[in-house]
């Protein structure tokens, strides 16, 4: 196994180095002119990729093309970005977050601190209580969490929910429903968390089967998503065989890894459909794997993306056997359908109250549907819900069933469907036709 030391970073010397030579971010408006590109330099140090690739990507940009140099000492990347419009950066204070965030005002790690719609599974965030769930997904489960969160009078005031090879991973924020405060009572937590696990044991009786956690430390929404469900093994897949594939044939992720002998590199070469967030989910990946990248080139043709990255183990070692290798291809792979969901789309906006997500759970329940991805959100005394919904067989839903959840909800909720079943003639859309949000946006502005 070829071996190549990583560097050691010397804590003190590596505030020495960013003293000296301070981050430089130049925002490029000019230079293409269908894209703004981001230009990083920057002392180089484990983890720094990861750091931008989230703050772009938190601001809900487009990842185009991307350069990626940080062998030695010195990081040095170059991102072509749009907003969600295909169009150039325009927003003065989205352009100040940027230079602000990157640059030499404030360290990366130290924005992300004071960015709070960021933290996860911490005991409390504000003035909420944070619960990690994972376990094994069925139809109504979500359902079945939320009304036992109403029944013990805690209110959700926002939620991210993944399901992926039949595993739900969830994070949820919750306050007590009278003064609007985190829930510290350690006898209520001990209720909830036992009646929680209760729920995600379902009937079996193996205590792997369900999790729950109040306090994982500082960590960002979406990669804490990815560690719980990388840290379950969901990208085994087991006895899966009548999984719903989000993919076509023709957008199957082909993921291949060779080496690189004159450098010392194991090369991972991504291609696969483009989309919000790639870019994210792989390095995320690599990252939690112990894998550092040295090189990368990121670039989308037309509806593909193909990506390739230039890696090494945190202790130097490249990917050798053909086991290492079909591990980091098989999680890689989770990584990128985690996110995906090509089932119908339902955007709910309503008064706040206590219950509220207990009761459209149900109502999504009762009638035959499944929820394979959920983003809930609470801005002001405005409830903000996203269900990707299937029926409880794995298929699109029935037109039908639609009207039936618009007549049943709609009188005190707006209601909007972002895709119907192709087959399907679309009903008149209400309210948010023209719609159009990200999850970790909308924690970002809740809890900001």
């Amino acid at each position: 196994m070829a071996r190549v030391c990583w560097p050691y970073f010397d804590p003190e010397y590596e505030n020495l180095s960013t003293r000296i030579n301070p981050p430089r971010v130049s925002v490029d408006n000019s230079s293409c002119s269908d894209c703004t590109l981001v230009k990083v330099d920057s002392v180089n140090k484990p983890g720094i990729l990861l750091e931008v690739v989230q703050i772009l990507t938190d601001l809900d940009l487009i990842i185009t093309k991307a350069y990626i140099s940080s062998d030695g000492g010195w990081f040095m990347d170059v991102f072509h970005v749009t907003d969600q419009q295909g169009k150039k950066l325009s927003d003065i204070k989205t352009i100040d977050y940027i230079e602000k965030a990157l640059g030499p005002k404030g360290h990366i790690t130290d924005v992300l601190k004071a960015w709070p719609g960021k933290r996860v599974g911490v005991h409390s965030v504000g003035d909420h209580t944070a619960i990690e769930l994972i376990g094994r997904d069925r139809p109504g489960l979500l359902s079945e969490i939320s009304a036992v969160l109403a029944n013990l009078h805690f209110n959700v005031v926002a939620a991210e929910v993944w399901t992926h090879n039949r595993r739900i991973a969830c994070v949820v924020y919750v306050n007590d429903n009278s003064t609007c405060q985190p829930v510290d009572d350690p006898n209520r937590l001990a209720t909830m968390e036992e009646q929680l696990k209760n729920i995600l044991r379902g009937c079996e009786d193996d205590e792997k089967v369900g999790r729950t956690s109040f306090s994982m430390g500082f960590t960002h929404v979406d990669r804490r998503l990815h560690q719980m469900l990388f840290a379950d093994r969901d990208y085994e897949g087991d006895g899966l065989a009548n999984e719903v594939d989000h993919y076509p044939p023709c957008f199957q992720p082909k993921i291949t890894i060779e080496r690189c002998e004159e450098k010392g590199y194991s090369v991972v070469s991504v291609r696969c459909k483009d989309r919000a967030k790639l870019m994210f989910d792989i390095v995320c990946t690599l990252t939690d794997m112990q894998y550092v990248v040295f090189h990368a080139t990121i670039s989308s043709d037309g509806p593909y993306a193909s990506q390739e990255y230039f890696i090494r183990h945190m202790d130097g070692c490249t990917l050798d056997t053909e086991g290492e290798k079909e591990r980091v291809i098989k999680c890689i792979d989770a990584a990128i359908r985690r996110r995906v969901s090509e089932d119908l789309r339902l955007e709910l906006c309503a008064k706040d109250r206590v219950g509220l997500l207990s009761e459209v759970t149900r109502i999504l329940r009762e009638n035959g549907l499944s929820v394979t991805r959920a983003g809930v959100t609470t801005i002001g005394e405005q409830a903000m819900n996203v269900f990707y919904v299937r029926d409880s067989s794995g298929n699109p839903v029935d037109i039908k069933t639609i009207e039936a959840l618009r007549k049943e909800i709609g009188h005190t909720t707006m209601f909007n469907v972002k895709k119907v079943p192709t087959s399907s003639k679309a009903p008149e859309t209400k309210g948010w036709g023209k719609t159009s949000f990200f999850f970790g946006n909308l924690l970002e502005r809740f809890l900001a």
